[in-house]
């Protein structure tokens, strides 16, 4: 909750907040326009929404709502600057985006307080996971630039012109470099559209982009709700659309899409398997499992929300996971002593409380640890489900929040069966001391990435995606250029 210390103070220009763990201020401004060829613009309807604070429900900021007209401004400007972009030397290219990360790292704290601020993550995430990996993705494509030929020898490459992007609200400032970065790289334009309740970090770092000198229309972000999504992926100056969000969106952009010869990936949804078995150091696969659903409150794509213990083992486990739930912090997402911040949106905690309501109602044993919450703010405890079944909602469908969901297993088969009884191929886990047993599940549990003894490690040189319904395509190493690229013999 924030006190009368830490409040956000409204005025006609800037508003301040203080930093976490240090005196500097935050810069937030009151009213947010749209970033158009390089300036930040009104909307044409003269509309604006509220973003708000998660841990408060305070007021942030009021951010422009895009309309079809401005987002078809901002594809032109795309377009233009494409003529400019694409034609600058490579190696030249790779200098603005390494500048783009420079200046990223410079204003980290800014980035990562604002993330906090409007996302309810808890810092310490932010701080040290989301904005170093966003930077990073930066500087891995910045060495790209010039090197494309070699990542793909024997073809011609060409950029495939202006690049549509929707991200999500979980990781805002994440995604938005997992999509830019190699799409300018390969020398693309691009109009990028944030989640709505998620808006601020997308817009500081359209304030990065200026400041890294881009040309004008190389980056543009618009910004709204649904509606400015599909305006965005249905604009036909767009030649690559690229989505992370819910599978239900992903099937609708899809059909959108069909015939139109644009180029997409989708990033969709997931239901991890995280599978321990009785030989598995316990007290490492417990911090694993803690990592795996209750990180960035289980807002997490590939969130290990399945958990599956060898027989011998599940008393145990369950006990040392319910002690290891006792300790989790869940509060204020500035102070860094938090470990599970607010939930995103009181439309998400909706969600979550339903499928708590349904998890019981469909005979499940429901454990919440006893931590207070703040009166303010949307939250949810940490939350494991036992006595369920295949069949259940709570196994079966995406909840996106911190609840987990667990069962047990007697032989590896029939762990591997019931990883892969889901319409979801995201992710998962293993948790082993051998080798072989590693080896032979990531072969074939049928999710695109697969941690052993370890969950939610991310890198720039690594893909990432799914198979199912998690999605078409990867991000993320050079599987992310070729997304962005019009290969020729």
């Amino acid at each position: 909750m924030a006190t009368p210390e830490n409040k956000l103070a409204f005025d006609d220009g800037w508003q301040y907040s203080p930093a976490p763990e240090s005196t500097d201020h935050i810069k937030v401004k009151k009213r947010y326009g749209l970033f158009i060829d390089g300036n930040f613009l009104a909307p044409e309807k003269g509309r604006y929404f509220d973003t708000i604070n998660p841990a408060t429900e305070e007021k942030l900021s009021r951010v422009a709502l895009a309309s079809e007209a401005d987002v078809d401004k901002a594809v032109k400007a795309a377009r233009k600057a494409y003529g400019k972009w694409s034609r600058i030397k490579p190696a030249e290219r790779g200098k603005y985006i390494y500048r783009i990360a420079r200046i990223m790292q410079e204003r980290a704290r800014e980035f990562a307080a604002i993330e906090s601020l409007d996302g309810g993550k808890p810092i310490r995430e932010s701080r040290d996971i989301d904005v170093p990996l966003a930077a990073a993705h930066f500087f891995y494509y910045a060495g790209w630039a010039d090197k494309l030929e070699y990542a793909f020898p024997g073809r011609k490459v060409r950029p495939l012109g202006v690049a549509g992007q929707v991200i999500p609200w979980n990781f805002p400032l994440l995604m938005a470099a997992w999509k830019l970065a190699p799409a300018l790289a390969c020398g693309n334009t691009v109009v990028l559209k944030p989640a709505e309740t998620t808006p601020l970090t997308a817009l500081k770092l359209a304030e990065v982009v200026r400041d890294a000198g881009l040309p004008d229309g190389v980056v543009n972000i618009v910004t709204g709700a649904g509606e400015t999504g599909a305006a965005v992926v249905g604009h036909p100056g767009v030649d690559k659309v690229a989505f992370t969000g819910s599978t239900e969106v992903g099937r609708v952009i899809m059909k959108a899409l069909a015939g139109t010869g644009k180029k997409y990936t989708l990033e969709l949804g997931g239901k991890a398997a995280n599978i321990v078995f009785a030989d598995a150091a316990i007290d490492q696969a417990v911090e694993g499992i803690v990592n795996g659903i209750f990180f960035n409150q289980g807002h997490v794509c590939c969130a290990g929300s399945r958990l599956f213990v060898q027989e011998s083992v599940a008393d145990e486990v369950i006990q040392k996971l319910k002690d290891r739930m006792e300790t989790l912090i869940v509060g204020d997402p500035l102070d860094k002593n938090t470990d599970i911040g607010a939930i995103n949106s009181a439309r998400q905690l909706e969600t979550i409380e339903r499928y708590l309501a349904i998890g019981q109602e469909e005979g499940g044993t429901m454990y919440q640890s006893s931590c207070k919450v703040p009166k303010e703010g949307y939250w949810c405890r940490p939350t494991i489900f036992t006595g369920v079944s295949q069949s259940n909602r709570v196994v079966q469908e995406e909840i996106f929040g911190p609840v987990l969901a667990i069962q047990t297993f007697r032989t590896f088969d029939e762990a591997l069966t019931k990883a892969n009884n889901t319409p979801y191929g995201l992710s998962g886990g293993v948790w082993t001391d051998k080798g072989a047993k590693i080896f032979r599940m990531t072969q074939s549990v049928r999710a695109g990435v697969i941690w052993a003894n370890t969950f939610n490690k991310f890198d720039p040189t690594s893909p990432f995606g799914g198979y199912k319904e998690s999605g078409v395509g990867r991000e993320g190493g050079l599987h992310g250029l070729d997304a962005y690229l019009r290969l020729e013999a």
